[in-house]
């Protein structure tokens, strides 16, 4: 029998918790109710927190913005670490030149726009610019015409060596007010991984550099070890076991993804373990 703890007497165990977003925090139906109340307490407490997302859909600036329009005051772009900023932080590194084609909005075009290279749109892409093209990224799943657009990526990727970068790993997302899911960005990028047989790189949960990337912005002000920290989610596979492989205690919520009628079943069938599990992230 899978026991439900109260997310209160949880979190008063750690110093630090790091949340997933959707699922979690808001659904599309907007904040998840009482969420508020859970910020008020940790600052009461004076307990740190950040967001921790695959969200690569908008700017940390525009994430935070989001939740201001909600009502959710207490989260800055300070607290928030998004896979796009470990994409963005790839391309920094490693890509100097040429033109860095993507798929997804504007919006989400933020992450790579600020690294001060050329970006396109997969769709603007050509037979007379494809041979600048001297990376792919994936950011997320509107923003351009799935058939076109899809295509030409497969043949962009067919034509070119280039590293082909994944900034939100999720497969689906919830949609509200009912048990469906939409494909996200993570797995449009499986499909053609497996069409055109390379593999891509990935940032975002359930790999452990976004941990990593979290835990690093934490210890440049205060020393912590990981047994302080918390890793609140609704999705086994990427931050249940993210975190459980980056060496922290987990929650499963049953606000988002994993429902509560077939949790249990989830967390047998796949061995992905969470330290708890709580109704949601509500104190």
């Amino acid at each position: 029998m899978l026991q439900v703890q109260d997310f209160k007497s949880v979190v008063d165990k750690y110093r630090i918790v790091f949340f997933d977003a959707f699922g979690v925090l808001k659904s599309y139906n907007g904040l998840l109710p009482g969420i508020e109340k859970t910020f008020a307490y940790l600052a009461d407490q004076g307990k740190e927190y950040y967001i921790v997302t695959n969200d690569a859909s908008r700017s940390p600036k525009q994430l935070a913005e989001s939740y201001h329009k909600m009502g959710l005051y207490a989260i800055d772009q300070d607290r928030i670490v998004s896979s796009g900023m470990l994409a963005k932080e790839y391309l920094d590194l490693k890509v100097n030149e040429g033109i860095v084609a993507y798929l997804g909005t504007q919006n989400s075009a933020h992450y790579i726009d600020s690294s001060g290279l050329h970006t396109l749109p997969v769709s603007a892409i050509n037979q007379q610019n494809m041979h600048n093209v001297s990376a792919l990224v994936l950011l997320d799943d509107e923003g351009y015409n799935w058939f076109d657009d899809l295509n030409k990526t497969v043949n962009i990727l067919r034509k070119k060596t280039i590293p082909a970068i994944v900034a939100n790993t999720d497969n689906i997302y919830p949609l509200s007010g009912s048990n469906e899911v939409s494909i996200a960005i993570g797995g449009i990028a499986t499909m053609i991984e497996s069409i055109v047989g390379k593999r891509f790189l990935r940032f975002g949960k359930p790999d452990s550099q976004i941990f990593m990337f979290a835990y690093d912005l934490i210890r440049e002000r205060m020393s912590v070890s990981k047994r302080e920290i918390l890793m609140v989610g609704d999705t086994l596979h990427t931050d249940i076991i993210g975190g459980n492989k980056f060496g922290l205690d987990t929650v499963l919520v049953l606000s988002g993804n994993t429902l509560p009628d077939d949790a249990e079943t989830r967390i047998r069938s796949t061995g992905i373990l969470p330290t708890y599990v709580c109704e949601s992230a509500v104190v």
